[in-house]
């Protein structure tokens, strides 16, 4: 049986995959860097390349190592990748680049029913990294997993835009998408199209999957990066919502009849150096089953609303959840959940 087996974002919890932050470092500039995660600083060669501070990366594996110790005290299996030599330079026939992380899984891999997707991604610096996975993906497919690679998109310097700011920092020119820009709504996929998925990756993503599905294209939601701090899946019928992001006007369609909670103002918990994520990582949660959540023990506001709606929550801590730019949900991939394949949209 397929050690992949999942349908949405709270079924309960068997198998998943927790990221590391060992080696992690901002790549070396380049025009997809510059346009997608750090325009403000006007020019390439002023994106701040290089490891983080030792003490970050120390404190960080520590909060990783308490997320895996209360995941397998609750019986889930907890799988983890390779440590990589982020410093290591490689190339195309069009670009040379270093790595950024291994720290983020779930922007890599889409995991839909019994099928590991590894994701056409935005950023020249995350080209390489499903490599530190192979074995785990070799397991997978042993199993009966459905283990394939959407095509590796070029990334040529026509991909970026870094001249017109009322535009998407990615052009329509092929297929790019990482996939954290996903929500699994059983049959309904919700997709962002935003500076890190566009709207061809939507096409091929809808075309792979075929009939069984449905990808929703969401647009004028959120247009920078991930969708995970604008939309999180809690239960069937129970959806939260980041309140600057969304309104009636663009709530997606799927949700019109399920009970949404707007998330109360984040407590934030700061960053070193440079702010790779905002404050609304604090709502970056994981479901463990639809009862159960691991939340930023500082966000008590949110703690508080989601204990008032009957889900009770593990607290817990990513110290720099903002510096590195992911939360609970961002570093982890869960691949196995209890539960079948149904649809929410009616």
């Amino acid at each position: 049986m397929s050690l992949v087996e999942v349908h949405n974002e709270w079924d309960t919890l068997e198998e998943i995959i927790v990221g590391t932050a060992v080696g992690a470092q901002v790549p070396i500039g380049d025009k997809g860097l510059h346009a997608i995660r750090y325009s403000e600083y006007g020019d390439i060669n002023l994106i701040p390349s290089g490891h983080h501070n030792p003490k970050i990366i120390e404190e960080t594996e520590e909060d990783l190592s308490n997320l895996v110790s209360s995941l397998e005290s609750l019986g889930v299996v907890v799988r983890r990748p390779h440590v990589t030599d982020h410093s290591k330079q490689f190339s195309t026939l069009d670009w040379h680049s270093d790595s950024m992380y291994n720290y983020c899984p779930r922007d890599i891999f889409l995991a839909v029913g019994n099928t590991i997707l590894e994701t056409p991604m935005s950023l020249r610096s995350r080209f390489l990294e499903p490599f530190a996975y192979k074995e785990i993906l070799i397991e997978y497919m042993k199993s009966g997993t459905r283990w394939v690679s959407a095509p590796k998109p070029r990334l040529t310097d026509e991909m970026y835009n870094t001249t017109d700011p009322s535009k998407s920092a990615l052009c329509n020119y092929e297929p790019v998408f990482d996939a954290a820009n996903i929500l699994k709504v059983g049959r309904d996929l919700i997709y962002l199209v935003s500076d890190t998925g566009n709207e061809l990756g939507g096409q091929w993503l809808q075309n792979f999957l075929g009939d069984s599905y449905k990808v929703h294209l969401c647009h004028n939601l959120y247009a920078q990066t991930h969708i995970d701090t604008t939309i999180v899946l809690l239960r069937a019928g129970l959806v939260l919502l980041n309140p600057e992001r969304v309104n009636s006007d663009n709530l997606p369609s799927i949700f019109k009849k399920w009970d949404l909670l707007f998330a109360p103002e984040m407590v934030d918990i700061g960053f070193t150096g440079v702010a790779y994520g905002s404050a609304w990582v604090g709502m970056n949660l994981l479901m463990v089953n639809p009862n159960l959540a691991i939340v930023d023990k500082n966000q008590v506001p949110l703690i508080k609303l989601l204990e008032k709606w009957k889900i009770d929550v593990i607290p817990l801590q990513l110290r720099h959840a903002r510096t590195l730019g992911g939360g609970f949900h961002c570093v982890t991939l869960d691949v196995r959940r209890r539960g079948k394949l149904e649809s929410y949209s009616d």
